[in-house]
């Protein structure tokens, strides 16, 4: 099950000095989420084999989480999939992986923010109506079974390190901070890392947590990090819980810093420029939250996640570099695809009217 799922690689590729981009973007999908949704969904459907009733599966998505997950399941007996997006707040090429597939994939485009979709799903799975009703589960980064299977590439990234005589840093850049949660979970079953940056952009409460001690949940703001747009991560709760709710310990382990989108476009074009090496606005955020650990402390190696391909974000990364780049052809191919979904508001009620319909 896991070489099914896991059937690509992650290589670990030398930036330059002594910092390295771990490439999580060579799925099926291209981004890192596909090692989560695909595992999740071959698990669910081994485990539930024998199981009577169809099995719905809610996910809110800021972008890669529809695609992986959509994809990941489309097709599998037994089991529907709901895809929650906030209208006009996902980049084309995103919105089209998770709306033209059909079969056992719905694509649900809601009037509002991710933290809208993300409240809709956890709303319907605490209704005890929705649930008489229907068989539940999530597949965003609130199952664990998404979360588990992403600790497998901070192993397979150390693992790749020639130089393994140095303190390691990994950078991460963080939304819903499952991707987060998922190294410290590796750090505990014994992977060697000192240190986490929790990267962001300009929605920043966990980097002020850090410095401050308050966890200020507030509106999200769209950015063009748009995977990171969330005023309230639900991960990081499970953060609190790991530490005891200790401010001192989570901020001895994860340093945060946040970014403007000005400043995520001026390193993708610095980079390129320097190194030809092409970012995405995601894995900008974590570069320039690695390089500025970095200068502060030298003696480590840093490893930034790179966590979806550069051609998801075509219009922003081509107005930066000033050309056109090469879209993969798995990617383009959903272009050619009509889009199919259905309009709700953000209103609880309009979702449960949807939910008990089905």
């Amino acid at each position: 099950m896991s070489y099914e799922a896991i059937n690509f690689e992650t290589p670990l590729v030398k930036l330059h000095d002594n910092i390295y981009a771990l490439e999580l973007f060579h799925g099926p999908t291209l981004a890192f989420k596909d090692v989560g949704a695909r595992y999740m969904a071959r698990m669910l459907n081994f485990f539930t084999s024998d199981y009577q009733k169809e099995i719905h599966v809610l996910v809110a998505t800021s972008g890669d989480t529809g695609s992986a997950v959509a994809n990941g399941f489309l097709g599998v007996e037994g089991i529907r999939v709901y895809v929650l997006y906030p209208k006009g707040l996902v980049s084309n090429l995103q919105e089209k992986q998770f709306t033209t597939l059909g079969q056992n994939i719905t694509a649900l485009e809601v009037d509002g923010s991710f933290d809208d979709c993300q409240r809709l799903v956890k709303e319907a799975f605490i209704n005890p109506e929705i649930n008489d009703k229907l068989t539940l589960t999530s597949a965003n980064s609130i199952n664990i079974a998404r979360l588990l299977p992403q600790s497998f590439y901070y192993f397979n990234a150390y693992r790749q390190l020639w130089d393994k005589s140095r303190k390691v840093v990994f950078s991460v850049p963080s939304g819903n901070f499952g991707n987060l949660t998922s190294g410290l979970i590796a750090q505990r079953m014994g992977l060697p890392v000192d240190q986490f940056i929790a990267a962001t952009n300009i929605n920043d409460v966990v980097p002020e947590y850090l410095i401050t001690g308050d966890y200020m949940a507030r509106p999200s703001v769209a950015t063009i990090s748009n995977a990171m747009d969330v005023g309230d991560p639900s991960n990081f709760k499970r953060i609190l819980d790991m530490y005891n709710y200790s401010h001192e310990k989570i901020a001895s382990d994860i340093t945060g810093y946040s970014f403007t989108d000005d400043e995520v476009k001026s390193y993708i074009a610095k980079i390129y420029s320097n190194y030809k090496y092409l970012m995405d606005p995601h894995g900008s955020i974590a570069y320039m939250a690695l390089k500025s650990h970095l200068e502060l402390n030298p003696d480590y190696t840093g490893i930034f996640l790179e966590t979806a391909h550069p051609a998801k974000f075509h219009d922003t990364v081509e107005e930066v570099i000033g050309t056109k780049i090469e879209i993969p052809e798995k990617l383009a191919a959903f272009t050619k695809r009509e889009k199919k979904s259905i309009q709700i508001s953000s209103n609880f009620l309009d979702f449960k009217d949807f939910l008990m319909k089905l």
